[in-house]
């Protein structure tokens, strides 16, 4: 394979990674103004069970005690 068909196809993959970033890019834009339009007043979901602040002094405290 000649070197000017191997910097071809390079330069395809190139602009097929290009174009798809930039596509990926434009639909999580598209996603998050739709979302903030229905969504407007909700607070988003706490996925985790960290302990809040409060709590987590409360126990430092106790523990002192």
């Amino acid at each position: 394979m000649p070197f000017g068909q191997v910097g071809a196809v390079l330069l395809v993959l190139v602009i097929i990674f290009a174009v798809g970033n930039v596509w990926f890019h434009f639909v999580e834009a598209v996603v998050k103004i739709l979302r903030n339009l229905f969504f407007r007043n909700k607070k988003p979901a706490t996925w985790h069970t960290l302990s809040s602040k409060e709590e987590r002094e409360k126990k430092s405290e106790s523990a002192k005690k």
